[in-house]
């Protein structure tokens, strides 16, 4: 070279290859007559060209630019190669191949000015930065060309604004620094100026779709691989909101973005900014507007937090554990570029509000800037500035091998051999160390920043979600957190932190979930079934009106934010409950939410007062399903966390359902009074039946009931004249729907009427004298044991409710004579086996030794104390006294069913749940665990059915 000598960058790694690469040089500088020059060079080409096959792919294809690159050294080619692209004219198809040529040239002289020790890091990323501008520029003006040639664009060529008046882009990254990488893409966010744009189009073209075109056209130019290869890959997505705003966005919209939901790694983006194409004028008054912005004067704690948690989001290993060369990620990876890039950038958003002298777009001018204003020590500075050099330089060599924008180190030892012998390291085990050692430095240092602080990453590894793109070690640890699409989990991440719900659209709120984020993540992977827990979280934290108050909430009660987290993994039926009214968390806040279930809550008469309190029938009903909802919620929670055992749930969800009816019985008489007028001397009472009527209802129990009243014979409603039987019947559809009717603040229950008498054809509410003829002539066996659940919940008068409930025992009571009470169950219970079986191992009601067989077996043994005198309960587990094998097989899975109801809408087979709420069923079981748990089931069954074959025997044909 003219200028300097090229020095070899390290050994021969591959003589064969060398060897072959000699022969074609060799052929075309014999015959373009500068052999001589080649071989005085060879020296220094030779471990080049062995290790990089696209440095001599770029060699031999165009053997005249080594030539004149040799002639002439690097200085003068740059310039030579800057000045040939500023100087192209015409459209896209004029430039595609030039420009391609171009970049080919560059790519050869750069790499071996570099290699051969003649460039600094700083002249080599400078002269890919200035191509990459003066490309740009071409790019635009041919594309812009082209718009005009087809009548679009009305400006003059050479207008003074640019190609496209009112149109500018913002050199982004490492480009916008003049720190471009060797294989680097290059970030522009596009902007327009809708004052400067419109008038400099034609009539009719309308702006954003022109732009978008434009746009388009442009990266395909710069970015479309042709036979010449490519000039850059185009990046357009630093911009505000990428995924929702086109590729170029207007500076109105801009700035109000920026200034409404910016965030902290979008203002150290733009700490490398710079107007580099198109209006240069409109580019930098938009960077002058995004001053106070990015450099803020004076930032309150949980601001200066918010932007300390860029370098917390990043798990530091303070013993350089799993810091290996092989495989390493230069650029993103522990130890790497970026974390001297963060280590830097971090303290400047902090102090650089303040002093302008830190506002450098240079990472090692920075670290200087830094250094000089005494927030760096000296010795701290001159490390990362050394380790910065040096893991571009490793970073520049390992895309040299085949021009692919990677930042990582082979994992294959023959090709880190190659980017080790670019490196000049000829032992592959002394270059592994060397940047293990490296990394491991960086890493420390960057450990130190900040130190002390709240860790924002997570044991499982680094949590980063800034950027536009994915970080691959942060999708490598929501892998390892068992999420079966990391991407889709990062993308949603990143939209929560641009504000994209209401939770995190305000500036707190973001800075809140920042701190939160790690926390869910960890929280989510430690249940055991990450996928389903964020899917259900999402949807609750999207419904939130504001986040603020719940994510603060979340921070300051650790225990708190993983009982939500545990629902949302395990309990869909409570998930729903958060996704569809997130208020219902507000229950979790009142101090009764913990309050032991047996203890009176006041719920009761809370219903009641605002049921009484409601301006109409609708209103009552939705202050009552209100109250509900949050209770449902809290029986939920304590059930699902085994402070609720199974028969203090059925007694608390049968109180919740009871106080429930005594709120709205009422509220369905006064609605039947006022459609058809009130009934002198008339008085109903409502009767649960079923597991509302023995107290042992689970989550998602229905209600059994049946409505008996009494009325002089001949009364009649005051306002449309209703007979007794048409009023009662009115007010029971009333309470039916009160009960069941879904609202705005959805439902309560199913309400089942036919365990009522004549239910196939009879009315929906019946006279007290009816139902004891009925008993008294027609009912079943299976109506009478039905009806050893019944209990009274609600009756207009008091009086009345305990006449119902005489009658209700003289029922049970009368002899019956001639009837096998046995026998008919026995029958009955076969012809249920017949047309409703068992549905496998889990059906805890129908399988046999299944809760229906203990309450035959309970009913039949009330029917039988009825008829002989003894006491009478309700209960079926006091009913099974004295049946020890029976009672223990409904009490487990009663247990089960409580907690699978609280978790589940339709429980399926828990064996195929996560193993966190298997443990939750052995616990509440006894069990080891959920084999245990099984097998103790299936034992506890068989004995349960063989003493319902003794208690109800087989009914043999004839009997």
């Amino acid at each position: 070279m003219s200028e300097a000598v090229l020095s070899p960058c390290g050994p021969v790694v591959d003589a064969d290859a060398a060897a072959r690469a000699h022969e074609r040089l060799s052929e075309a500088a014999t015959e373009g007559g500068w052999a001589d020059l080649l071989e005085a060079h060879w020296p220094a080409l030779e471990p080049v060209f062995a290790a990089s096959p696209y440095l001599f792919g770029l060699a031999r294809r165009w053997p005249d630019t080594l030539r004149t690159l040799l002639e002439q050294g690097p200085d003068a080619r740059l310039a030579d190669v800057l000045a040939r692209t500023n100087a192209l004219t015409g459209g896209a198809d004029d430039l595609r191949a030039p420009l391609r040529r171009l970049k080919g040239e560059l790519h050869l002289l750069t790499a071996l000015a570099d290699l051969g020790g003649l460039w600094t890091l700083d002249q080599v990323t400078g002269a890919l930065s200035r191509f990459a501008d003066i490309s740009s520029r071409a790019a635009l003006a041919a594309v812009a060309h082209d718009q005009r040639e087809r009548g679009k664009l009305v400006s003059a060529a050479d207008d003074r604004r640019g190609p496209v008046p009112g149109l500018f882009g913002l050199a982004m990254g490492k480009h916008g620094a003049d720190e471009l990488n060797y294989s680097s893409d290059i970030d522009i966010s596009l902007f327009w100026d809708p004052e400067a744009l419109t008038p400099a189009l034609a009539e009719g073209v309308e702006p954003q779709r022109f732009l978008d075109r434009l746009a388009h056209a442009f990266a395909t130019l710069m970015q479309e691989r042709t036979g010449d290869g490519y000039v850059f890959r185009v990046d357009l997505r630093l911009r505000p909101d990428p995924s929702s705003t086109p590729p170029v966005v207007s500076v109105p919209f801009a700035l109000t973005y920026y200034e409404g939901v910016g965030q902290n790694w979008e203002r150290a983006a733009f700490i490398k900014a710079r107007a580099m194409l198109g209006d240069p004028r409109a580019g930098k008054a938009f960077l002058k507007a995004l001053v106070p912005f990015i450099w803020r004067r004076s930032l309150d704690y949980p601001a200066i937090l918010d932007i300390q948690s860029i370098k917390r989001q990043i798990h530091v290993h303070k013993t350089g554990e799993g810091l290996e060369a092989a495989g390493a990620n230069l650029k993103l990876g522990r130890g790497g570029i970026r974390e001297i890039e963060f280590f830097a950038q971090t303290q400047q958003l902090i102090l650089g509000g303040r002093d302008a002298k830190l506002r450098t777009p240079r990472t090692v001018d920075a670290l200087a800037a830094l250094r000089d204003a005494g927030h760096v020590k000296a010795g701290v500075c001159e490390e990362l500035t050394a380790a910065y050099v040096e893991l571009r330089g490793l970073e520049h060599r390992v895309q040299m091998l085949d021009d692919e924008q990677t930042h990582s180190l082979p994992l294959d030892p023959v090709r880190r051999a190659a980017v080790a012998a670019l490196a000049g390291e000829g032992a592959l085990s002394a270059f592994d160390a060397r940047v293990e050692a490296l990394l491991i430095r960086v890493n420390g240092r960057y450990g130190e920043l900040f130190e002390g602080g709240e860790e924002l990453s997570s044991p499982y590894g680094s949590l980063v979600f800034t950027g536009v793109e994915n970080d691959p070690e942060t999708l490598l640890t929501l892998e390892r957190m068992g999420f079966s699409e990391p991407a889709g989990v990062a993308d949603t991440i990143r939209s929560w932190h641009h504000g994209r719900i209401p939770a995190t659209r305000t500036e707190r709120g973001r800075e809140l979930f920042t701190r939160l984020a790690p926390r869910l993540l960890t929280a989510l992977a430690d249940t055991g079934a990450a996928d389903d827990a964020f899917r259900r979280f999402a949807v609750f934290f999207a419904g939130l009106s504001a986040g603020v108050q719940v994510q603060a909430l979340f921070l300051a009660q650790p225990r708190l934010f993983e009982l939500v987290v545990g629902v949302m993994a395990f309990a869909p039926r409570l998930a729903r409950t958060l996704g569809r009214y997130p208020a219902a968390l507000d229950s979790m806040l009142d101090a009764r939410f913990a309050q032991d279930l047996e203890a009176d809550s006041g719920i009761a008469e809370q219903m009641l007062a605002e049921t009484v309190a409601a301006s109409d029938f609708e209103a009552a009903m939705n202050a009552v399903r209100r109250i509900h909802r949050d209770q449902m919620f809290r029986i939920g929670l304590q059930i699902l966390t085994g402070r609720a055992g199974p028969e203090a749930a059925g007694r608390a969800l049968t109180a919740l359902a009871d106080a429930v009816m005594a709120a709205l019985a009422p509220v369905a008489l006064a609605e039947a009074e006022r459609q058809g007028g009130a009934l002198a001397g008339g008085k109903v009472a409502v009767i649960a039946l079923g597991k509302a009527g023995s107290r042992e209802m689970r989550a998602s129990s229905d209600l059994d009931l049946m409505t008996l009243y009494d009325a002089p014979a001949d009364a009649m409603s005051a306002g449309k004249g209703w007979a007794a039987g048409v009023f009662y019947s009115r007010f029971t559809q009333r309470l039916i729907a009160a009960l069941s009717a879904h609202t705005a603040e959805g439902g309560l229950y199913e309400v089942d009427m036919r365990l009522r008498p004549g239910a196939a054809k009879g009315p929906v509410s019946l006279r007290l004298s009816a139902l004891q003829d009925y008993y008294a002539t027609e009912g079943d066996t299976w109506e009478f044991m039905a009806l050893t659940r019944g209990r009274v919940v609600w009756a207009n008068d008091p009086a009345f409710g305990r006449q119902v409930t005489a009658a209700l025992e003289a029922v049970l009571r009368r002899p019956r004579p001639g009837v096998d009470v046995a026998a008919d169950a026995r029958r009955m219970r076969d012809l249920m086996a017949r047309e409703r079986p068992g549905k496998g191992d889990w059906d805890l009601k129908l399988a046999p030794g299944g809760q229906v067989d203990a309450e035959f077996v309970a009913q039949v043994g009330q029917l039988h104390a009825a008829a002989i005198g003894e006491p009478l309960t309700v209960s079926t587990l006091e009913a099974l006294a004295g049946e020890p094998a029976l009672a223990e097989a409904w009490r487990l899975q009663q247990a089960l069913g409580q907690v699978l109801a609280a978790a589940f809408d339709t429980p399926g087979d828990p064996s195929n749940e996560p193993e966190g709420f298997r443990n939750r069923l052995a616990e509440a079981s006894g069990a080891a665990d959920f084999d245990a748990l099984s097998t103790h089931l299936q034992q506890v069954r068989r004995k349960a059915r063989a003493a319902f074959e003794t208690a109800l025997p087989p009914v043999r044909d004839g009997d």
